[in-house]
């Protein structure tokens, strides 16, 4: 699992602490998502991480969330 979404959050909120503390989980879980790429962020987590940071969802979970198409021109 692609990790640069997660580490684009935690750059947004200036620490793995702070991200936490945000989405209201301990630092450590934050740590471990990192760690654990093929698991990656809980699903249930996602979209409050968007919220806090504006990091779309589909740079965080791209497996669950695809990017947008381009819309097609009529």
């Amino acid at each position: 699992m692609d990790t640069s979404g997660l580490l684009k959050a935690i750059e947004i909120k200036g620490s793995q602490a702070a991200l936490a503390e945000s989405i209201g989980v301990s630092q450590q879980t934050i740590s471990n998502w990192l760690k654990k790429t093929k698991a990656g962020i809980a699903a249930e987590y996602v979209l409050p991480i968007e919220r806090e940071t504006g990091v779309p969802r589909h740079e965080l979970r791209p497996d669950i969330y695809p990017p947008p198409q381009p819309m097609e021109a009529a």
